[in-house]
């Protein structure tokens, strides 16, 4: 049997067909536009999502040679935070999605942040107040888009991360969908208590947004309904988890203490901390790892970088440095060392461990010898010294030290960029040989929740190692360049003003 994940992604959505061992057999993939009405904007177009997901679907049905009849299930997993508002009984979109980099709401999170700082919610949540999370988003729709506040209250409207909007739609739409989320997903609104894993009425308050437009939380790893379009009709649809979550559930990183990194738009890594809520005081989030079908929900700590491989998308379509994003590697290769140029990406502010919304991108350290070989490389010393400053992070919460890195995401096709990152951290690095972790952390919660693999012991048994990649840069040599990075990130401070 194979298991379907639809893999709904910041800048394309894919499915991918996996087989009863875990191997990919097939992929779909299309991209969606990237809308920036204005500065600090950034938006997706729900519908165009929605039938990409359809055609996909097809495409990788016909590429691995099967039917729906060799599907087991279903898995979906997607871009959090990102916030989509639709009519319950037409399926249109009240307006565009506003992801999950958009900083318009900002003013409101200064607003609220004014009455008990930025962590004024963390201890139910485990979240700072920023624009990155769900809750401001539906406020904005809804004080924003003409009548939309009106028609909440009288339950004619639905709020989702992508993952709803998927379900609602390959459910029946407005014929019967399934308006639900998982605890992963959930955790990601500035919403969710932590602990009862269910809406909190005072931060729903706190935020003007009505009850009865939330989707219900279920755990990530259930039959939530049957699919009742695309060319996967009848097949059960048994698991939801949030992209990074589902990275980590793919590197099979169950227990307590395991991590990942996953390099894609952004950066994200996570590590595991069991069944304890662990409250971070060096600026990472808090959040729900999974829960599967009953069982107890497992929490972790999670460092979120806002760009990393978007900053190689900027190089390629802004500043026209090579045509395609894996020419980036044969750039930097071209000069020894980074000449002395340092690149942090702030467009929409630093995430953690600063959680600096005034913040914005500069390059450092120009002269006349720096060219574009320089920048190329600087652009993945920035992803790496980014990573090097969260794992520091989660070692002052934790007390952990980690060993080894996994990784995963697109960017880890890049040698140069898994050297350079070995380096910064002083450990070893590892890739596994499944490199798309999310759609496969997908694929083994669906799997699980319809009998296809039998627990988690079978899962971590599936899990191989590609490549390995050991630290060759000295303890001093490596001070002296997260020093003068630190430096550098320093510069970006306080660029936003208050007009």
């Amino acid at each position: 049997m194979h298991i379907v994940a639809i893999d709904q992604g910041t800048t394309s959505s894919r499915a991918i067909v996996f087989d009863d061992t875990g191997v990919i057999v097939a992929v779909g993939q299309r991209e969606h536009e990237q809308i920036f009405p204005r500065a600090g904007w950034v938006e997706h177009d729900p519908m165009e999502i929605w039938e990409d997901v359809d055609a996909v679907i097809d495409e990788a049905l016909a590429a691995a040679g099967i039917d729906v009849a060799d599907v087991a299930a279903i898995g979906i997993t997607n871009q959090r935070e990102t916030a989509i508002v639709w009519d319950r009984s037409t399926g249109e979109p009240i307006c565009n999605a506003i992801v999950w980099q958009d900083t318009r709401t900002q003013p409101l999170v200064d607003e609220l942040a004014a009455a008990g700082g930025i962590r004024r919610f963390a201890e139910v949540t485990g979240l700072p107040l920023a624009t990155y999370f769900s809750a401001t988003k539906i406020a904005w729709i809804l004080d924003n888009v003409e009548g939309a506040r009106d028609r909440a209250e009288r339950g004619e409207l639905l709020f989702g991360t992508p993952d709803t909007w998927l379900l609602w739609n390959l459910t029946g739409g407005p014929d019967g969908g399934v308006h639900a989320t998982d605890v992963t997903n959930a955790s990601r609104t500035l919403l969710m208590d932590l602990r009862t894993l269910d809406w909190d009425d005072a931060l729903l308050e706190a935020f003007g947004v009505p009850r009865s437009i939330l989707p219900s939380i279920r755990s990530s790893s259930e039959v939530y309904g049957q699919a009742r379009r695309t060319a996967l009709a009848g097949t059960p649809i048994a698991a939801i988890l949030g992209d990074q979550q589902a990275a980590t559930f793919g590197q099979v990183a169950f227990d307590r203490g395991e991590s990942k990194n996953t390099y894609g738009t952004g950066n994200f890594l996570i590590v595991n901390t069991g069944d304890e809520i662990v409250e971070s005081e060096n600026g990472l989030i808090t959040t729900v790892a999974y829960r599967l079908g009953d069982e107890p929900p497992r929490y972790a700590l999670e460092g979120s970088i806002a760009v990393t491989g978007s900053l190689v998308q900027w190089l390629r379509d802004n500043l026209g440095l090579f045509a395609e994003a894996a020419d980036v590697e044969e750039l930097a290769l071209s000069v020894e060392d980074n000449g002395g140029v340092y690149i942090v990406p702030a467009f929409s502010g630093l995430f953690a461990p600063y959680w600096r919304p005034d913040a914005r991108g500069a390059i450092l350290g120009l002269t006349r010898f720096a060219n574009k070989g320089h920048i190329a490389r600087a652009a993945l010393e920035a992803v790496a010294f980014q990573t090097r400053e969260v794992l520091d992070a989660v070692g002052a919460d934790t007390g952990v030290t980690l060993e080894e890195l996994r990784v995963d995401g697109g960017m880890v096709a890049n040698d140069t960029l898994m050297q350079c990152q070995a380096d910064v951290l002083g450990v070893p690095v590892v890739r596994p040989a499944i490199i798309e972790t999310t759609a496969l952390g997908a694929a083994y919660a669906a799997g699980l929740a319809v009998g296809v693999w039998a627990d988690l012991d079978t899962l971590r048994g599936m899990w191989k190692e590609d490549a390995r990649w050991a630290p060759s840069t000295d303890e001093v040599e490596r001070a002296r360049l997260l020093a003068r990075w630190r430096k550098a990130v320093t510069r970006t401070f306080d660029w936003v003003d208050a007009d």
